[in-house]
């Protein structure tokens, strides 16, 4: 049997390895190795099935037949064991995207965080709340006014 046996044609890249193989002793020596894999391999024969596999084989049909139908977590868990799980890559590329996003845009916004306001005196504070407030100002300017009345007011003699 030639391992090296092209069915489909592509005679130019057979020419090619067989003189390759010819040529290189590390991939000869590979190539020996396979051809007598594949001869253990062919003077091998299979061992006849026990002569009660058969029946034992229906037993196990008809117990499983028989049993109780699993539920829904036991069939999840089992997909999920031994399953191929390609019907769960979009899920998880999914998933992974929405990780992303969330990740990113918590670190962006601590990363553009606005500074603090430079500390003002409360003295200034005030005064800015004063100019802002014209009501206190009407009231101030009222109680002045009542001050001013009061101190230019004759004093009566009140002798005893």
């Amino acid at each position: 049997m030639d391992l090296l046996a092209d069915e489909t044609g592509h005679e130019p890249a057979l020419a090619e390895a067989r003189n390759h193989v010819q040529q290189c002793p590390e991939c000869a020596g590979e190539l020996a190795e396979l051809a007598a894999t594949m001869a253990a391999l062919d003077a091998w024969e299979a061992p006849e099935p026990s002569p009660y596999f058969h029946a034992r084989m229906s037993a196990l049909l008809r117990e499983e037949r028989a049993a109780a139908p699993a539920g829904f977590f036991e069939r999840l868990k089992t997909r999920l064991l031994f399953g191929s799980n390609v019907q769960l890559r979009p899920v998880a590329v999914g998933a992974l995207a929405l990780l992303l996003l969330i990740g990113g845009g918590t670190y962006a916004g601590l990363m553009s965080t606005t500074p603090a306001p430079a500390h003002t005196s409360a003295t200034i504070q005030d005064l800015q709340s004063l100019d802002e407030n014209q009501a206190v100002f009407q009231q101030l300017n009222a109680l002045d006014q009542q001050d001013t009345e009061i101190d230019n007011a004759p004093a009566a003699n009140n002798s005893l």
